[in-house]
Order: C-alpha cells, then sequence, then structure tokens
C-alpha cells in the first residue's frame, strides 16, 4: 500500500512554480496535451512562497514525488490489439508530463494490469490495486467496468471508461465514472443516417439493412441504436442477426457461416456489424468469398488497421466497402492536439508505428489529468477528492484529437453526441500512416441531435 498522511510545510520549487495556475475555483478546465517548451528551469532559486499541500491518502506519495494511476487493460485479450497502443499513448502523455512539471511537481506512475478481458481477472485486479492507485486511467469493457462499479462508489475512486456503453451517461450509473465519445447507439444513429443519405444520394432509393452483433452491452447497445436509426430512415432490414455473434474461446476457431449466409441471402445494401476484429473480419471475409459485395459498417471497435495490411487477404475489399467511425481524429489528423501527439511520439517513441488508438489514451490521460490538477488546486488530492473534482470539470478540450467533454448538468444535455467518419486508405498504411483517411469531421446526425437521453438504450446488468 503507498500512503502518506504527514503534514508538508513548504513546497519544492516545481510544486510552487506549477502552483501559479488556474485557481481553486476555476470552473472551466481544458486539458490540453503538455508541450515540451513550458518545464521551469532546473536552477531557477526557489520563491519566497509557503504553502500546504493537499490532502492525500491512497496513491500520492510526497516522499517518492508520485502520483500512482491504475490501468485495468485488456492486453492480450480479443480487443488487445486495440487497447496496447491506447496504453501506449498514456505512457507517452504521462512521460512528456513529468518531463515538465508533473502535476505540481509530482510524477504519475502507471501501473498496469492485464485483464485478458476477463470479468473475474478485472475484479481481482481492481482489489488489489484500490489500495495502491489514486484513481483508475481506464477500465476496459462494459460488462467489467459495471463488475467493478459499485465498489468504485463505496470506495470512492474514480475511474475512466475504456467503453462507450451509454448507461455510462446515466448518472444512476456512472457516479464514479467519467466517460468521453458518443455512446455505442448515438455511434450507430450517425453512421447509418451517414450512409443512407449518401446511399440514397448515389442511387436514388433507401438502402436495405443486415444488423448483426455481439451479445451484451456493445453489440446490443451499438444494434438498439441501429434499429432506431433504420425506423427513423425507413429502412428494412432484411436480416438481424442481433445478439448471436459469439466471439470464441481461446485456443478455439470462429465459424461465421451463420452470419455469412444470413448478409449474403439477405443481399442488404447496407451490413452493420458490431463485433470484435477477429469476428468481424471472419464475416467480411466469408461473405466476400461468396462474391458479396455492399457497404460494411459497424461499431469502432469493430475495425483494425490490420484488415488493410500487406498481407491481409481482405486488404482490397474492404478498403473498397468500409465506412467507419471513430471517437477521436485519426493519426493524420490536422487538429493541434493531433500534431502535438505525433510530435511527442517522433520525440519518445521514433520506432513506433502509426496508430489512431495513440489518441486514445491521450484523450483519457487528459481527463485524469484535468481531475488530478483539480483536486490539487482543490487542496484535496484524496481518492475521493479526485472523483470530486472529476465530476466538476465543465470543459475538457483534447486540442480537436475528440470532442470537448462536460462533466455538469443533465444528461441529456452533457450527452456527447459527435462521430467522425473515416475510410480505410492502404496507401497511407503503406507510406507509413495509420491507414485511416477522414471523410466526415465530428458532426450529428439529425436522428442523434432529437434524440431524447433518459437512460442506457440498453440496460445492462450488473
Amino acid at each position: 500500500m503507498r500512503k502518506n498522511r504527514a503534514v508538508y510545510l513548504l513546497l519544492a520549487l516545481a510544486l510552487v512554480a506549477a502552483a501559479c495556475g488556474d485557481s481553486a475555483g476555476d470552473t472551466t478546465t481544458t486539458a490540453a496535451v503538455a508541450t515540451t517548451t513550458t518545464a521551469p528551469a532546473a536552477t531557477t532559486a526557489p520563491p519566497e512562497t509557503t504553502m500546504a499541500l493537499p490532502a492525500v491518502d491512497i496513491g500520492v506519495d510526497f516522499e517518492a514525488g508520485k502520483i500512482y494511476v491504475g490501468m485495468l487493460s485488456d492486453l492480450t485479450g480479443p480487443f488487445g490489439p486495440l487497447v496496447t497502443p491506447i496504453v501506449d499513448g498514456h505512457s507517452v502523455y504521462w512521460e512528456n508530463v513529468n518531463a515538465n512539471g508533473g502535476i505540481n511537481g509530482l510524477e504519475v506512475e502507471l501501473v498496469v494490469k492485464d485483464t485478458q478481458y476477463i470479468p473475474d481477472n478485472h475484479v481481482q485486479f481492481y482489489g488489489e490495486l484500490k489500495e495502491e492507485v489514486v484513481a483508475f486511467g481506464h477500465s476496459t469493457g462494459s460488462p467489467h467496468t459495471m463488475a467493478i462499479r459499485e465498489a468504485l462508489e463505496a470506495d470512492g475512486i474514480l475511474a475512466v471508461p475504456l467503453t462507450w456503453y451509454s448507461g455510462w451517461s446515466d448518472p444512476a450509473l456512472n457516479s464514479n465514472l467519467v466517460p468521453h465519445g458518443a455512446p455505442y447507439c448515438i455511434e450507430a444513429m450517425n453512421v447509418l443516417e451517414y450512409l443512407s443519405k449518401k446511399f440514397e444520394a448515389d442511387n436514388g432509393a433507401k438502402p436495405s439493412l443486415a444488423i448483426v452483433s455481439v451479445p451484451g452491452d456493445y453489440g446490443l447497445d451499438s444494434a438498439i441504436g441501429a434499429a432506431l436509426a433504420a425506423a427513423a430512415l425507413g429502412l428494412e432490414v432484411v436480416y438481424d442477426g442481433t445478439g448471436k455473434v459469439i466471439p470464441p474461446a481461446a485456443g478455439t476457431t470462429f465459424d461465421p457461416t451463420e452470419f455469412v449466409t444470413g448478409i449474403v441471402g439477405s443481399q442488404a445494401d447496407i451490413a452493420f456489424v458490431t463485433a470484435t476484429p477477429g469476428t468481424f473480419s471472419g464475416i467480411y471475409g466469408g461473405s466476400l468469398a461468396q462474391g458479396f459485395e455492399g457497404i460494411w459498417s459497424g461499431a469502432a471497435p469493430s475495425w483494425n488497421p490490420a484488415f488493410i495490411g500487406p498481407d491481409s487477404p481482405i486488404r482490397g475489399g474492404i478498403a473498397r466497402d468500409f465506412w467507419g467511425s471513430a471517437y477521436i481524429s485519426p493519426w493524420s489528423s490536422d487538429a493541434p492536439g493531433m500534431k502535438e501527439l505525433r510530435d511527442l511520439f517522433a520525440e519518445l517513441r521514433p520506432d513506433a508505428p502509426a496508430h489512431d488508438y495513440y489518441g486514445e489514451g491521450f484523450v483519457e490521460a487528459s481527463i485524469l489529468h484535468a481531475a488530478l490538477q483539480k483536486a490539487y488546486d482543490n487542496g484535496d488530492l484524496t481518492q475521493a477528492g479526485v472523483v470530486a473534482a472529476a465530476k466538476s470539470l465543465e470543459n475538457v478540450d483534447f486540442g480537436g484529437i475528440g470532442p470537448a467533454e462536460t462533466y455538469v448538468g443533465e444528461p441529456n444535455d452533457r450527452l456527447q453526441r459527435q462521430s467522425l467518419m473515416f475510410r480505410p486508405d492502404p496507401a497511407d498504411l503503406d507510406a507509413g500512416g495509420s491507414g485511416t483517411t477522414v471523410v466526415e469531421d465530428f458532426f450529428t446526425s439529425d436522428i442523434a441531435a432529437a434524440y431524447e437521453f433518459t437512460g442506457a438504450c440498453y440496460k445492462l446488468e450488473g
């Protein structure tokens, strides 16, 4: 257990210098990426100032100069190829912040646990880390986060969910969570309105739709949004595989025959498939092998840039057929925050390949950065103090990496409704990019704008 309850009367140089920023009474916080130009000079004499350090309990050690942050991450499970670069993004973000003064001189150290996307592991590691860390920088998976939700509330600990379940926008479920990005069901509304309008403009008729998904919050929240969009747009659902895709257990293979048969037999104009990248590629590849051509899309975590890798058997087809959505700007974006991200990776990880999901790590870290700084300024860097600080943030800005977020106000008002649309770009991947090209920057569909949020689209039990 890392605890320190001693009373300190004098701040070290870096603490005092950094404390000259925003006052504790500010209600608007910008969590921009720290730059390498703001570090205090090591030779500067300490000011003639004394101030008390904030209250602390768990996860902050003034003697070591550390703030410890937990990470409940799927590094080797079904979403490992996406979560690993997210953790890399966190690492680079905090390495830069630490090099430039940290949180008033305190360095942030990540304590990462590989949950393998197994809820029991998630609960076990939470129990181990709750007496070690001041907050959780992310928590991969909705059932997994739901499994620790009541404990987070009882223990008074903050977590940033790495999941876009619509329930996290419901205060009855998210008292200790700070989500970001459009929830799965809102994302589906944006995607299908965008693709439907494009299809109708190109073909003079409304498209037909196939909906396929994994079960649980991820697949069902997204599928419900797709069904709501279909009803609003007057689209015929010609095949419904909602909740039927079961990702294979370790050591087994996925059989996509049922879904390939359903989609190909339906001759749907749009196949909206929300699954793991492995099951998505199996369904798409099987349909492609049968000569099926149509528009393919799904919730953002269904996509993996490996689909257009040089050795991928579906490279050409999926580059032609796939339209993706995203919660963050891609690697090649001209957003100021993404430019800073690229510069930092060039400096700190020069051999790292381009990847869009580094930006997700930056967004999550930015939220926590804002909460930690606000808690410090409030004089309460306890676990509960970090929760209170996070829930008071009115405008967390990410430099364009993602839409700004607020954690104050009514749920319907603060619900994130913006999505970004992209196309796969093999030429960009071959040239050293992430293989993603933006075709529509962050936008809100008419359906999503009109949607009245009163609770989760899909009710996840737990």
